[in-house]
């Protein structure tokens, strides 16, 4: 049986490490052969955000292709390309309805804290990325 491990993450895109540590533990977990199931919840509703675009960075003189940054929609996308129908995501309703949130990249859906709390109930591992 493969195991799956659920992670709830709140931190909006930049705002903080944390987002790059669930990242990586996505990435991980994945590697490894385990199912993920992430439930986006306050500000992580916007890591999804297909409107999100790289940017040059004027303090050292590079252009956007220079500057290699990363959006957090493209994270999400790799991640979904690598899982192989093994990754899981959803962005709490709520939450996406009070930022006005909805344009998302492929593969996240629409859902609710109904949706974690079952997942708790037959996962394998529950992580918890709080904000500060």
């Amino acid at each position: 049986m493969t195991s799956s491990l659920n992670l709830l993450i709140m931190d909006p895109p930049y705002e903080s490490e944390r987002t790059t540590t669930a990242f990586r533990l996505i990435d991980a977990a994945l590697a490894r052969g385990h199912s993920v199931r992430v439930f986006a919840y306050e500000g992580a509703v916007n890591l999804t955000m297909a409107g999100q675009a790289a940017h040059p960075n004027p303090l050292h003189g590079t252009d956007v292709d220079a500057e290699m940054h990363p959006t957090t929609r493209e994270w999400v996308e790799r991640l979904f390309a690598v899982a192989g129908g093994r990754l899981e995501w959803v962005n709490c309703g709520l939450c996406v309805d009070e930022r006005g949130a909805g344009d998302w990249t492929n593969g996240p859906r629409r859902g609710g804290p109904a949706d974690f709390t079952g997942w708790v109930t037959d996962g394998s591992a529950t992580i918890v990325i709080p904000t500060a």
